[in-house]
């Protein structure tokens, strides 16, 4: 489901320097397509680039909790937040 936010298509990313240098980092390996949440920075590469960073740092950026469990908080907070992505 697309988002309500302004955003530049996928298929048209690769025609611009700044998102297809950032299209390997924030593609999905299992579906080959880029999450809304990541997309809606298309707009602002810069804004991509640091949430990218902000989520790698967060997914990866601690020995005590196992990926898993990182992605289960996430799904909490997003839960608790209203949040439907």
């Amino acid at each position: 489901m697309p988002s309500w936010i302004e955003e530049i298509a996928e298929d048209e990313w690769l025609e611009r320097s700044d998102l297809a240098a950032l299209h390997p980092d924030v593609v999905d390996p299992e579906t080959q397509r880029v999450d809304n949440i990541m997309a809606v920075h298309s707009l602002n590469p810069t804004g991509l680039a640091a949430h990218n960073a902000l989520y790698r740092s967060a997914m990866s950026g601690t020995a005590t909790l196992r990926k898993v469990e990182r992605e289960l908080v996430a799904y909490v907070i997003s839960q608790e937040n209203e949040c439907h992505y």
